[in-house]
Order: C-alpha cells, then sequence, then structure tokens
C-alpha cells in the first residue's frame, strides 16, 4: 500500500515526499507496487536490514523516503520503522564500472575514517556486488542550512564562527589522521591531487563549462599559458594528506550540534590549504572577509598543534589552491545548471564569480594579466 504525505524538514525550508511501502519477502525480492525498477535495490536493502540487526521481523513495515542527492548521480533512500530513522541506503546511478568503483570507495575511505576517529557517518551494512551502502542517518540539518537559520539571529556571527570552529577542529583531524595509512588504492577517481586533475577538472572546467560553453567566448591568448604555470605551482605542493575535495556546507552534517562530514567517497591524498578554502570561500553561504580571516587563523593555530606549519609559505598555497577551488566552483555549477539541468546551482554562480574576483586582486596573481582580465569579464558578462 502506497500512501504520500508532505513534511518539512527541520532546520530546512524545503518539501520532500515519503512514501510508504510494505516489504514483503517473496523468494529473496521484494513486492513493491509501481516500482519494479528499484525492486533489485529495495530487496537488497531489505536483507541488509536484517542481516546487520536493524530490523528484526521477517515481515516489517518500513517507510522508504527518497531524497535528493545535489549533484550527485547516486541514488538515496531513508529508512525508518515506525517513526524510527533507522538509516540513510546509498546506491550508484547503475552497475557500470566506475560507478561500482565510487560505491566500493565510499565504502574503504569511510572505514578508514571511521577507524581514524574522523567524525563521518558510521556504516551499518554493504553489498559489494550491487555497491548498497547503509550509513548512520543523520537528520537534515546541513552546515548551509545551519548558518541560514541563525544568520539573523542576535550574535549570529558568534553562533556561527563556534559552529564553524567545530568544523575546523574536525577537518585538520580529518586531513591529518586521515592521511596517515591511506591507501591509494581505495580511490575510484585519481590517486593524488596533481597537475593533470587541475587542468583538467578546475582551471580547465572553468573555460571549458563556464567561459566557452556558458557565456559563449574564445579563450583569449595567455591564459592557456597561466593556467599551466599556475597548476604547476599548486602541484608542487606537498600532497600527503587526506584531501576531501568538496568540503563545503552541504557535504557538513550538524547532528546533535556536532558536525560530521559526508561524501568523502572522492577523497583522495592532496595539499592541506585545498579544504580549506573549499569552505571558507564556499559560495552556498558567503562568509564575510572579517570572519574568513578569523576562520583562516584558528585553522592554522588547530593545525599546529598537530604539525609544524610555515604561516608564509601556507598563505601562499592557500592563495594558489583557492583560486583553483574557485575556479572548479564555477566550472562545476555551469556544467550542472546549464548541461545536467540542476538549475539550484546557478543562483550561486554570481557569489562565486565575486569570490574569484575578489582574489585575483591580491598582489600574489599580479603577474597573470590575462587570467585577471578574464575573470573580471565573467564578471561583467554573466549579470547581463
Amino acid at each position: 500500500m502506497w500512501t504520500m504525505s508532505i513534511h518539512t524538514k527541520k532546520c530546512m525550508n524545503t518539501f520532500s515526499s515519503r512514501i510508504a511501502l510494505r516489504f514483503a519477502p517473496l523468494n529473496g525480492y521484494i513486492v513493491c507496487m509501481k516500482s519494479e525498477n528499484e525492486t533489485p535495490n529495495l530487496s537488497v536493502i531489505y536483507d541488509l536490514l536484517q542481516k546487520n540487526g536493524l530490523i528484526t521481523s521477517s515481515r516489517s513495515t518500513l517507510q522508504v523516503e527518497q531524497m535528493a542527492g545535489d549533484g550527485s548521480s547516486r541514488k538515496f533512500w531513508r529508512i525508518t520503522d515506525a517513526n524510527v530513522n533507522l538509516c540513510v541506503a546509498v546506491a550508484p546511478p547503475n552497475l557500470d564500472a566506475i560507478n561500482i568503483a565510487e560505491a566500493k570507495a565510499a565504502r574503504a575511505i569511510g572505514l578508514h575514517l571511521l577507524n581514524k576517529n574522523v567524525s563521518v557517518p558510521k556504516q551499518y551494512g554493504w553489498d559489494k556486488d550491487s555497491g548498497v551502502l547503509l550509513f548512520e542517518d543523520l537528520g537534515d540539518c546541513k552546515l548551509h542550512d545551519y548558518v541560514q537559520y541563525d544568520k539573523d539571529k542576535e550574535n549570529s556571527r558568534d553562533i556561527i564562527c563556534l559552529q564553524y570552529k567545530l568544523v575546523l577542529k574536525g577537518l585538520v583531524d580529518m586531513q591529518v589522521a586521515g592521511g596517515e595509512s591511506f591507501n591509494p588504492a581505495w580511490c575510484w577517481d585519481t590517486e593524488r591531487y596533481d597537475k593533470q586533475i587541475i587542468l583538467e577538472r578546475e582551471s580547465g572546467y572553468f573555460l571549458r563549462a563556464f567561459w566557452q560553453d556558458l557565456l559563449g567566448k574564445n579563450i583569449a591568448p595567455g591564459v592557456a599559458e597561466e593556467c599551466e604555470d599556475l597548476a604547476t605551482r599548486a602541484a608542487a605542493i606537498s600532497a600527503d594528506y587526506f584531501l576531501h575535495r568538496d568540503f563545503q556546507s552541504r557535504n557538513i552534517m550538524i547532528h546533535h550540534g556536532n558536525p560530521t562530514f559526508i561524501d568523502f567517497q572522492g577523497g583522495r591524498l592532496g595539499p592541506l590549504a585545498y579544504d580549506l578554502a573549499s569552505l571558507l570561500l564556499d559560495p552556498y553561504v558567503t562568509l564575510g572577509r572579517a570572519l574568513q580571516d578569523e576562520l583562516y587563523d584558528y585553522y592554522l593555530e588547530t593545525l599546529g598543534k598537530q604539525i609544524n606549519v610555515q604561516r608564509d609559505q601556507f598563505k601562499q598555497e592557500y592563495l594558489l589552491l583557492a583560486l583553483h577551488r574557485n575556479l572548479q566552483v564555477i566550472g562545476a555549477f555551469s556544467f550542472l545548471s546549464e548541461q545536467r539541468g540542476k538549475t539550484f546551482f546557478r543562483q550561486f554562480l554570481r557569489p562565486a564569480i565575486e569570490s574569484l574576483h575578489v582574489l585575483m586582486q591580491q598582489d600574489f596573481f599580479t603577474e597573470y594579466p590575462a587570467l585577471k582580465k578574464c575573470v573580471k569579464v565573467s564578471g561583467q558578462e554573466f549579470v547581463k
């Protein structure tokens, strides 16, 4: 029997539909009206729930809520029983080699981070053939939602700053401890942050998806050469720490007041400053410059308790990696909104472009006039 209800999420301003399903095992499968295309995944989920003790009866009435995944094409479901949240189930969009490899990375990297006491969701079940993984349900409040909820409160800056400091403390632990005994074989994409990634998926992503496809412009002389030089410099930075590579406010859950990190399956070895830049320059929340500076200093103080930090050198590394992260974000938002039809992301292009423009005003980038002009034109053309 199917029922539909609309309910409001705590800490969110969005709505989602919940579908109540009666699971009935039949020859190893689950009979669900109008859900034949998902029957294999639901069958695996049901078996994992039983195998791992999340449900005990042979027949159980569960609720399966389909959840959105932002830019991801993976499938997500929230599983509840008698209004108790059991877990979140994640499955690949299909069973091709790449998607199964990504699922295996989520499993292996997640277990590694858990073993290092990093704040990531617990794992409750895994099926290697289908790539279905059962994660701890962390609720609905992302750091992005937390900021939006608190930004108009009295003393909002202090409240938000405190939460971000908890995030940064967890980030340092993840980067340092997560990098220890990290096995690059777990990675589904590339094993390390390097020049090829920078040129193809950061500066190159910006030039293809935003500059050429969205704005319809030709790449000006000198831009490619400057991007090559910047990539060379960024790739020379020590890359011996765990790199999340999408460490932003919508990949950080606030659960019982504490931050927990998700979507780490794209992790690999990389430099420290990249994830810091991802968080501080996050276009979803657009932190003020003064708050960015305070959080930057707090990060260095926290990091300095675990490793030796050369502040002047780190600042240069931060600027290089912040630039490439900013370029990557603009490329990704352009591609997702224009090519994938996920128009949600288009609203964040303007703050990302403004952030890039401010960044390029730093004296550090004086020797890159062609790219600076490209960034200036980007802001002018996008608002037309």
